[in-house]
C-alpha cells in the first residue's frame, strides 16, 4: 500500500521521536481544544501554535499545501458567502450585495480554525507511520469498527487517487484535452466519476468478501494491545503529552473566560 499522508514519516525531528500513541492524545487534545474556539482574540495563539508544530516536524511546506489544496475547496464557499449572509453591521454596500462586519469576523475564525485543525492533523499522520496511528488507536481501546473503518477509508481513498491518474493518463492518450468550460467536457467528467464510483463499489465487495474468506469479524479471543515503558523514549514522549494537554485546558479555559468579540456577540 502506497502510504501518502506519512511520505515523511522517515525524517529524525522532536515530532518523530514523540511515540504514536502519546502524540494522539496530545495533538487530539489541541484539535479539539481548537475546533472550541470562538473568540478572535485566540486566533494568533492558534496560530502561533500551529506553526511551532509544522516547523519542529520539518515536513516540507509544499506537502502541507499540496494537502490543504483540495479540501479549501470545501470550506471555500461558506467563506466566500458568510459575509454576505452573515451580520447586522453593513460595512459595504454595492447594489442589492451587502457585506457584513459579522460575516467576515466568523470567516476569519472559520478559515484560521480549518487551516489549524488540518495542518496539526497532517502533523499527527504524517509524523509516524499510519499503521503506527492504528496500533495506537487499538491500543487505547477505540472501537474495532472505527479502527477497521479508518484504515480502510484511508486505503480506499488511495485506490481512488491512484485510479483516477490512471483514467485521467489514459484520456490525455486518447487525445482529450480538458480546456473551457463546455458541454463535451461536463460529458466526460461526468462519465469519468461514474466510472470511478463503480469500479471502487465493485473493488470494495471483492475486498470485503475476502476479509470474510480470511476470517475477519469471527468471535475470537485476541491478545490486547499494551504499552511496555521505555524510560528513555517514553518519559520524552510523557512530558510533551503533558505540555500538549496543559496547553489544550489553557485555550479552553480562555475561550471560557475572556470576553467575546464585540462583532461576534450576536
Amino acid at each position: 500500500m502506497k502510504l501518502i499522508l506519512d511520505r515523511y514519516a522517515y525524517l529524525d525531528s522532536p515530532l518523530h521521536r514523540w511515540q504514536q500513541g502519546y502524540k494522539l492524545i496530545g495533538l487530539l487534545s489541541l484539535i479539539f481544544a481548537f475546533a472550541f474556539i470562538q473568540n478572535i482574540w485566540l486566533l494568533p495563539i492558534m496560530v502561533i501554535i500551529t506553526g511551532i508544530l509544522f516547523s519542529l516536524s520539518e515536513i516540507p511546506i509544499s506537502f502541507l499545501i499540496k494537502r490543504l489544496r483540495y479540501p479549501s475547496w470545501f470550506i471555500l464557499t461558506v467563506v466566500f458567502l458568510l459575509p454576505f449572509i452573515s451580520g447586522n453591521t453593513p460595512i459595504f454596500q454595492l447594489g442589492f450585495l451587502t457585506i457584513h462586519a459579522e460575516g467576515c469576523w466568523q470567516a476569519l475564525l472559520i478559515s484560521v480554525r480549518f487551516f489549524c485543525i488540518l495542518t496539526v492533523s497532517l502533523v499527527l499522520f504524517g509524523t509516524a507511520p499510519f499503521l503506527s496511528s492504528i496500533k495506537a488507536m487499538r491500543s487505547f481501546g477505540f472501537p474495532r469498527v472505527i479502527v477497521d473503518m479508518t484504515l480502510l477509508s484511508y486505503r480506499y481513498l488511495e485506490e481512488l487517487g491512484e485510479m483516477l491518474t490512471t483514467m485521467q493518463r489514459a484520456m490525455r492518450l486518447r487525445g482529450f484535452k480538458a480546456k473551457g468550460f463546455k458541454r463535451r467536457n461536463l460529458e466526460v467528467f461526468a462519465q469519468l466519476t461514474g466510472s470511478i464510483l463503480v469500479r471502487s463499489y465493485e473493488r470494495s465487495l471483492r475486498i470485503y468478501q475476502a476479509m470474510i474468506l480470511r476470517g475477519y469479524g469471527s468471535q475470537r479471543t485476541r491478545k490486547k494491545n499494551s504499552w511496555q515503558w521505555n524510560k528513555h523514549s517514553d518519559r520524552y514522549s510523557l512530558w510533551i503529552t503533558i505540555m500538549a494537554v496543559v496547553i489544550s485546558i489553557s485555550l479552553v479555559t480562555l475561550e471560557a473566560t475572556l470576553p467575546s468579540f464585540i462583532w461576534l456577540s450576536i
